[in-house]
């Protein structure tokens, strides 16, 4: 055996040894190794729409028209993401619980039927955003002045559906396996590649919005190929294999049951974005839809890092919950709600302060600012309770706990955000623009002050019930 080969298989061993550490390392310790490198991973991947909107928005005479275009694509980008966080939000907490209890060939199972899955899925999704985009677009918000400036973008983007659903969905079995900089780089990769390739396509060659969906696309397949690269490999704790992607019912429905949360979550983001736009077209025009496109964008900033967090926390809460160590847990979550709670009041003060700084990075149309920065104080009026409402969900999320994760959901967007988005201009009739803007931060309120009474009632359940079990567990053995 040649030294480097030796030096591998030590790696290896080195590597399966020490998914221990997720038991044994101080938290706080743990926390900020895992989670610096996932929030840089979410706020890295942000740059992906991020960046075309920044440069769509500052494309000369037609910049405007053509940022409410691509902002009128969103809801359908949206719903591609949505299905990548069913089957990988989903799969990879279960197979981490797997881990902690040493059942390794069983969370494989769950990463090979994922993987499956997820083409299947980007295939379906492919199909239908190419041959139906223009009528749905249409539906979604989009007026005769920026509809084929939608159609562009999402006629490109359809054919890449399944590099995002890869990079995206399976990356989340990287980073829930505790290579928290292996994820990052599978974003960094993708996002450094679509900074560099926007201007060439979209100024270079003059392709405009084409040009930003099409360096979007090839960044996405860049990243595709990193991950999946690095899960069929020998550096991975569990790999994809052939004998594991036979799909089974027992273990890709339970996986697609605890990714439904989040997979609700984004997907009604997605039905809220046409609410919105519907709303604000009729009421305010495409100034209004431009305006909701940045205000959706400054919302990643909030929602993308706090989502990054979570996402690290989720590794040491799956496995010590898997482990039954109730006092790693709950630490995990306070610490957890401390960093979620500061990072969110420290964006929302910035925002009501600059309000004006955030939209001028989108735009350089004097009207859309002057708009934006008025829209945006109102939209993100309670962005600094948001700690409370992710800290809770991911929680849910990371002990396995689909139901909540489910409610909490449904509640936040489909029983309170929706009504109130065609409520609200028929109270404050004065501004109807802006009211339709209003009905974010009061469904928002609403929805933290549920989340909130329902975690305090579920939490120490779910511990106690998990202890019991795993004593039970090992009495039998």
């Amino acid at each position: 055996m040649s030294e480097r080969r030796k030096q591998r298989v030590e790696m290896e061993k080195k590597i399966e040894s020490d998914k221990s550490f997720l038991g044994t390392e101080p938290v706080g310790k743990l926390l900020f190794r895992l989670a610096v490198p996932t929030v840089t991973a979410q706020m890295i991947n942000m740059l992906y729409n991020v960046v075309d909107r920044i440069y769509i928005g500052h494309i000369p005479k037609t910049g405007a028209l053509s940022l409410t275009g691509v902002g009128v694509c969103m809801p359908l980008i949206m719903i591609v993401s949505a299905f990548a966080a069913l089957v990988g939000n989903g799969g990879a907490p279960r197979a981490t619980i797997l881990m902690g209890k040493g059942e390794k060939d069983q969370a494989e199972q769950i990463l090979g039927n994922c993987f499956v899955t997820q083409i299947l899925v980007s295939l379906v999704l492919s199909v239908m955003l190419f041959l139906f985009n223009r009528p749905i677009l249409l539906a979604f918000g989009a007026s005769s002045n920026t509809i084929e400036y939608a159609v562009e973008y999402m006629n490109i983007y359809a054919v890449g559906t399944i590099f995002v659903q890869m990079t995206l969905g399976m990356n989340m079995f990287i980073t829930s396996q505790g290579f928290a900089r292996t994820g990052m780089l599978s974003v960094l990769i993708g996002a450094v590649a679509n900074l560099i390739l926007d201007p060439v396509f979209i100024f270079g060659f003059q392709m405009g919005v084409r040009g930003a969906a099409l360096a979007t696309i090839l960044s996405q397949a860049l990243s595709c190929i990193w991950v999946l690269s690095f899960l069929f490999g020998k550096k991975t704790v569990l790999q994809i294999k052939k004998n594991c992607m036979k799909l089974k019912g027992a273990v890709i429905l339970p996986c697609l049951a605890l990714g439904s949360s989040l997979f609700i979550m984004q997907a009604s983001e997605s039905v809220i974005s046409v609410c919105f736009n519907t709303s604000l077209l009729k009421y305010g025009g495409d100034v209004a839809v431009g305006a909701m496109t940045i205000l959706t964008s400054v919302m990643q900033f909030a929602m993308l890092p706090l989502q990054g967090i979570g996402q690290g926390a989720q590794p040491i809460m799956s496995y010590n919950y898997g482990a039954g160590d109730q006092t790693r847990v709950k630490k995990t979550f306070r610490l957890l709600l401390k960093v979620d709670m500061c990072y969110a009041v420290g964006l929302w003060a910035l925002i009501m302060l600059f309000p004006q700084v955030f939209a001028a990075v989108f735009t350089a149309d004097p009207v859309l600012i002057a708009f934006t920065k008025r829209a945006l104080r109102i939209y993100t009026a309670v962005l600094f309770l948001f700690g409370i409402q992710m800290s809770c969900q991911m929680a849910f999320n990371s002990l396995g706990n689909a139901k909540a994760s489910i409610i909490v959901a449904v509640m936040r967007k489909f029983v309170l955000l929706i009504p109130l988005i065609y409520i609200m201009p028929h109270i404050f009739r004065a501004d109807q623009t802006m009211a339709v803007y209003l009905a974010e931060p009061v469904a928002d309120f609403l929805a933290v002050s549920f989340t909130s009474v329902l975690f305090l009632s579920q939490f120490q359940k779910m511990l106690s019930k998990n202890v019991s079990k795993n004593t039970e567990e090992k009495t039998i053995a």
